[in-house]
């Protein structure tokens, strides 16, 4: 076993608040300080990371959450993430010489989905005003914020394509032409004045409900909508395809979505009852392999051993099989959840484990569904032989991809109980070109759309895309309750899975289950464009330790060994039933952070 050093997790009793960026976290806990709850403070700290990882997340992206409210002892999932649009047909794709939906452009584009995500949850469940909570967003966008590295080092590589394809990209983050260098500050007042007019207009209104739902006006239905619908009407631009092509959203199809609440999917593990979206999202992955491990004897294996890593992955690919073939918006399609997550399901599926690793794509075949399953194995054999042109997509870390967007993710929880897990992704910089006058850009979630008819991921107007944003909550018999999750595309659920499991066999605290070696699989067909498997592979962090590796390659794994302290970057927020709350943030890439006291 390598050696790994943790660091103590925080706590206290007055709020925690976690985030991918340190101005984030600081912005939260200063509206929580302020008096805030846990909901005001999520939404500051979402349109803050707007602002300081434009390469991650934007105001035209999504959000799902899950929020828990103390109040009325009610956890509820708070659907962000936008449906496609009217015009997104099969047959328009096909026609533009689309095969595969690209990871980058306006083909990409479905409804954005954050903003209204956001504007409900501060509506619903939220104490402050609009202004309060979008001061600190405005703040660093006009007077400005340190550069990131990572930021810097994305404009870079893409500064050519902004200067020649993408002007107004150009405009916004190549201020005198010049790639910002990592330290220097750096503004963007085009957003800013976005949210000082929002501001403006939605203050006309008398009351706080009112200023909000004005707010939520502007920009599905007034000047913001107004923008994109002119921009995209004669808009022409280079994408993931490696041609130039016009998108299909309008401003009647941003007047005609809104955000949304329903119930979390959930199971019970070890005392333990886990809440995640349903299947529009991943986060049923996480619940399956739960599911599925449960019969293998996990709770008896050193988790840092090969064992308990073979089982996992083993399981990871059974169950994002099953993603493959079964998963997507329930809304339109009849996604058989109970079969999936029936423990007779689970039993049979668990038998599928053996002494070595497995390159098959296996998922299970649900009487009547078979089609599913056959299609999700010829996709993994037809996607190995597709072209590749421009390279946008997320997955997620910066040593697996260097012109790739990611994803931020949040956790609060405030003095009254209250808890906000929140996953905010899309419309980053590398997704597509700024609205002109705007200082956002548009998301790329449509690339997770398959163009193929009859799938239950299959394009169609109004359906929402099989996203990977994943957040997560849990609640144990004893009255302890966690929110946690992290960015990662397909691996977010896999460190999600590793960290609970180290939590609930392993007796770690939180910070000491985020900081362990972490690995994931590489097996299954990904999210994003290109969208090719790897079968057989799995990447693991070098201080997993030599002998762990080499017993896993004796399995037959296929391991890609990462530099240590280089994959995935969870975040966890916990209150205890003696009310104490504990946080905890993972020192990979030194980038997130845990406040409270």
């Amino acid at each position: 076993m390598g050696a790994f050093t943790t660091r103590p997790e925080i706590s206290g009793t007055f709020g925690v608040a976690t985030s991918t960026h340190w101005i984030a976290s600081s912005a939260g806990f200063g509206i929580l300080e302020r008096g805030g709850n846990a909901f005001d403070a999520a939404v500051a700290m979402g349109f803050v990371l707007h602002v300081v990882e434009p390469h991650l997340n934007g105001p035209g992206g999504e959000v799902p959450a899950i929020l828990y409210t103390a109040d009325d002892d009610r956890t509820q999932v708070l659907c962000g993430q936008g449906t496609a649009p009217a015009g997104a047909t099969i047959e328009h794709y096909k026609s533009q010489g689309i095969d595969l939906i690209p990871g980058s452009g306006l083909l990409a584009t479905v409804i954005p989905g954050a903003f209204d995500a956001w504007m409900l949850m501060l509506r619903d469940h939220g104490t402050m005003n609009l202004r309060e909570v979008l001061e600190p967003a405005i703040y660093y966008a006009r007077s400005g914020h340190p550069m990131l590295e990572r930021v810097s080092l994305s404009i870079e590589g893409l500064a050519e394509m902004f200067r020649t394809e993408w002007p107004s990209s150009a405009a916004v983050w190549l201020p005198d032409g010049a790639v910002p260098q990592p330290g220097a500050l750096f503004c963007n007042p085009a957003l800013a004045d976005t949210w000082e007019r929002l501001l403006a207009e939605s203050e006309a209104a008398k009351t706080r409900e009112a200023q909000i739902d004005r707010a939520r006006d502007a920009f599905y239905r007034g000047f913001i909508a107004e923008a994109i619908d002119d921009y995209l009407k004669t808009a022409e631009v280079m994408d993931g395809s490696g041609a130039r092509h016009r998108g299909v959203l309008t401003g009647d199809d941003m007047a005609g979505w809104q955000a949304s609440y329903e119930p979390p999917l959930e199971l019970d593990y070890e005392g333990w009852t886990l809440s995640k979206t349903n299947s529009w999202g991943q986060g049923p992955v996480l619940l399956q392999t739960l599911q599925l491990l449960s019969n293998t004897g996990i709770g008896q294996m050193p988790v840092e051993g090969s064992d308990f890593i073979h089982t996992t992955i083993e399981a990871i690919k059974l169950a994002y099989a099953d993603r493959e073939a079964y998963y997507g918006d329930p809304d339109f399609y009849e996604v058989p959840m109970d079969r999936l997550l029936s423990s007779d399901y689970a039993r049979m599926r668990a038998g599928m484990i053996g002494a070595d690793a497995s390159d098959q794509t296996r998922p299970g075949r649900l009487a009547g569904l078979e089609h599913l399953a056959d299609a999700a194995i010829a996709r993994v054999a037809d996607l190995a032989e597709v072209a590749v042109g421009a390279d946008a997509g997320e997955p997620t870390m910066a040593h697996l991809a260097n012109r790739r967007g990611d994803t931020v993710h949040i956790d609060v929880i405030d003095r009254w109980g209250n808890m906000v897990s929140a996953t905010p992704s899309g419309g980053w910089l590398q997704s597509s070109p700024i609205v002109p006058g705007l200082g956002f850009a548009l998301n790329s979630r449509a690339q997770m759309f398959w163009l193929a008819p009859d799938l239950p991921s299959s394009l169609a107007p109004g359906r929402r895309p099989r996203t990977t944003l994943t957040p997560s909550m849990a609640r144990h018999e004893d009255g302890t309750r966690m929110a946690f999750g992290t960015p990662g595309g397909d691996q977010q659920d896999q460190w999600q899975l590793i960290f609970f499991l180290r939590l609930v066999h392993g007796g770690m605290n939180l910070q000491e289950a985020i900081d362990s070696p972490l690995f994931h699989s590489q097996h299954f067909t990904p999210s994003f464009f290109p969208r090719r498997a790897l079968p057989g592979q799995m990447m693991i962090e070098e201080n997993a330790g030599k002998d762990v590796i080499a017993a896993l390659r004796a399995r037959g794994h296929e391991v890609n060994v990462a530099e240590e302290w280089s994959v995935g970057r969870l975040t966890a927020a916990a209150r205890g039933s003696d009310g104490i709350m504990r946080a905890a943030a993972t020192p990979r890439l030194m980038q997130a952070y845990a406040v409270g006291r």
